[in-house]
Parts: C-alpha cells; sequence; structure tokens
C-alpha cells in the first residue's frame, strides 16, 4: 500500500508574533538558521515516501508563498489550498478525500509543519513502525513524545502499560496544570500528544462517517467534484460549511481502538518564543540570543532581533523580539499569551500588523 505524507501548514503560528505574520507563519520561517520549517518537514517525510506522495495542506492567504518556498521540492499541484481555515478534521479529512478519490487507498502519515525534530533517524524508525501497525491492523496510530518534564502547554496521552512498542490509549487528556504535569510525568503512563497520526485514508474516512458524518458528507461533495472544471468552485463554497473542529476532540477522543507509539527523538513543537533554546541553546547566563547583542546582568532571556542591536541590564526571564514594524517584550512565563495580543491587533483592524 502506497504511503502518503500529508503536512498540516495552515496554522497562523500566532504565539510566534511579531516575526511570524498570516502570509508568511512560523512554518515559512527559518527559525533555526538551515532550513525553513515546512521544508525540514518536507525533507524527514522523503525516507519514508517518494516525493510525489507528500502533500501540503494550507490556507489561501499562505498558499502563493507557500508554493514559492516548497517549489525546489514538491509540484505547485502538491499544495492543497483551504479557502478557510478549518481546523485539523477539515485538513485531515481533505487529504484523505484526494488520497481515496484519486488512488483508491493509502497510509497517510499526518505531521504538523513546524515541529523540530533533533534525531530524524529515530524519527524515521518510530514512523515506520506506525506505517506497519496501520497497515497491518487497520487501527488509527498515534506517535507519543516520552515526557522530559512536567509541561503544561501540551496535551498528554495515558497508555496502557505493556511490554510492546506500541501501546493502547486509554484517554486524551487536555494541557494539565503544573501539579497535575508532575503526576503524569512520574507515572510513566504518560506521552505528550505529539500531533502525529498515521492511518489508512479509508481507514479515517470511514470515522468522518460515523462520528462527524456532517463533515463527511461535505467532503464527499467536494471529492465528488476533483477532475471536473467546476472542483474549485464546488470547494470554495462548501469548505467553509466545514465545522471548525480539531481531530482530536472530533475522532480521538471518541473512538476506544487507538495505538499510541511512544517515542523521544528530540522532539519539540517550538510553539512560543519561550520554546527557542530547543533550536538555539543558551548562553552562559541562560540567555537564548538570536542577534547583535551586549549585556549585563541579564539571565534567562530571549533576545531576537536580524537587523538592530539589542542591549541589556539587569533583566530577567524576559522575551524581546525586534521587528521592522513592531517590538515585543513578554515576560517569559507569558509567552502563550502573546496569541492574545494578535487577537486585540485583529479587533482594532490593524491588518498590516497582522
Amino acid at each position: 500500500m502506497n504511503i502518503y505524507g500529508i503536512i498540516m501548514a495552515g496554522g497562523g503560528g500566532e504565539r510566534f508574533w511579531p516575526l511570524s505574520r498570516r502570509e508568511t507563519p512560523k512554518q515559512l520561517l527559518n527559525l533555526s538558521g538551515k532550513e525553513v520549517m515546512v521544508n525540514e518537514a518536507i525533507d524527514r517525510l522523503l525516507a519514508l515516501t517518494p516525493r510525489e506522495n507528500i502533500m501540503v495542506v494550507t490556507n489561501a492567504h499562505q498558499a502563493k508563498n507557500m508554493r514559492a518556498v516548497t517549489a525546489k521540492r514538491i509540484s505547485a499541484r502538491q499544495i492543497l489550498s483551504e479557502p478557510a481555515a478549518r481546523n485539523t478534521v477539515a485538513c485531515i479529512g481533505y487529504a484523505a478525500i484526494r488520497i481515496v478519490r484519486q488512488h483508491g487507498d493509502g497510509v497517510m502519515v499526518v505531521t504538523p509543519s513546524d515541529a523540530f525534530i533533533r534525531d530524524t533517524e529515530k524519527f524515521t524508525q518510530i514512523l515506520s513502525c506506525a506505517v506497519d501497525t496501520a497497515e497491518r491492523t487497520g487501527k488509527l496510530v498515534t506517535v507519543g513524545i516520552t515526557p522530559t518534564f512536567p509541561a503544561t502547554g501540551y496535551g498528554y496521552i495515558r497508555f496502557e502499560k505493556s511490554a510492546s512498542a506500541v501501546k493502547k490509549v486509554l484517554r486524551f487528556v487536555e494541557k494539565p496544570n503544573l501539579k497535575r504535569a508532575k503526576r503524569y510525568l512520574s507515572s510513566g503512563e504518560y506521552v505528550w500528544n505529539s500531533g502525529m497520526f498515521i492511518w489508512k485514508a479509508s481507514v479515517i474516512l470511514d470515522c468522518y462517517k460515523k462520528y462527524i458524518p456532517d463533515v463527511y458528507e461535505i467532503l464527499s461533495r467536494i471529492g465528488d467534484s476533483f477532475g471536473t472544471p467546476e472542483e474549485r468552485g464546488v470547494i470554495e463554497e462548501l469548505y467553509p460549511q466545514i465545522r471548525s473542529i480539531s481531530i482530536d476532540y472530533a475522532i480521538m477522543e471518541k473512538s476506544k481502538d487507538i495505538l499510541v507509539i511512544p517515542g523521544e527523538f528530540g522532539w519539540n513543537d517550538v510553539g512560543s518564543w519561550d520554546m527557542l533554546s530547543a533550536l538555539y541553546g543558551t548562553d552562559a547566563s541562560g540567555n537564548v540570543v538570536v542577534s547583535d547583542y551586549l549585556g549585563e546582568d541579564t539571565h534567562g532571556c530571549i533576545l531576537y532581533s536580524k537587523k538592530k542591536l539589542i542591549a541589556t541590564v539587569g533583566l530577567e526571564n524576559l522575551i524581546i523580539v525586534d521587528t521592522p514594524d513592531a517590538i515585543l517584550v513578554c515576560a517569559k512565563d507569558r509567552a502563550q499569551e502573546v496569541k492574545t495580543l494578535v487577537e486585540e491587533l485583529r479587533t482594532q483592524g490593524r491588518e498590516e500588523l497582522l
């Protein structure tokens, strides 16, 4: 059975504002200093599947830039453009209906576009095991990250302890408070939810039909238009009617027969500025410095600027980000709240800063 790599790349990366913007979000940025994040995601999947079997699902605002950035890796037809942002159910369903209608079936390896992975060899090994499991059992499979600290910014998956590398999922858990996260870590029964999914396209569509039939009906109508002159018009009309809902909430939390493969391969979702140390490490004072920098008595800060010198005196645990039209100063332990600034800018109609 053919393997298809599906890269989810429609997010706005709003917690990385002011660097991440609507048309050039985090996945289109070179945060590591090596390559744009979505291209790193493509390159990792090439160990599992041919280049022509990789699809990137993005939104209409980003599609033009996405095609340009990925042009040396995949063709423009492999970029699936969403006319409206409708969360992961729509994104994954769109790719699944493409595979089933145009290729018959196949195993989908669904990954985010903006995660950092240090050990790509181990990553490939775990995904290969997941592909084999999904093809052999016909079950939904996900990859869980073995936790290394009591994270409160990630969802968790509780699994049934066993000697097997592949575990039965007992339940999905929302982001916990610190006390609960410490309990999860010490129990050895939980992994972080990586947002990576492996399953047959036909199997996940059967789950849509069972758990979210309204979404399945719309996807089927979209699938009916593939290859016709009306295709794009049908997608533009029907796609925005899909409920905005995550695959975790719509399918994973309802299904009773899901498997998880725990692993550790240097994964970090780099979801907000406080996670930048995953890419760059810290200096002797615990600072992450991506800038021309001069500092005195400054500890535990994140300092980012491509154009200007950042100079600090007597600071602790702050984030300072300089871009041509905005400067962000934020307490490090409130990095998740940067998204609320973006929401406020949107409310104020300040589109030029989005």
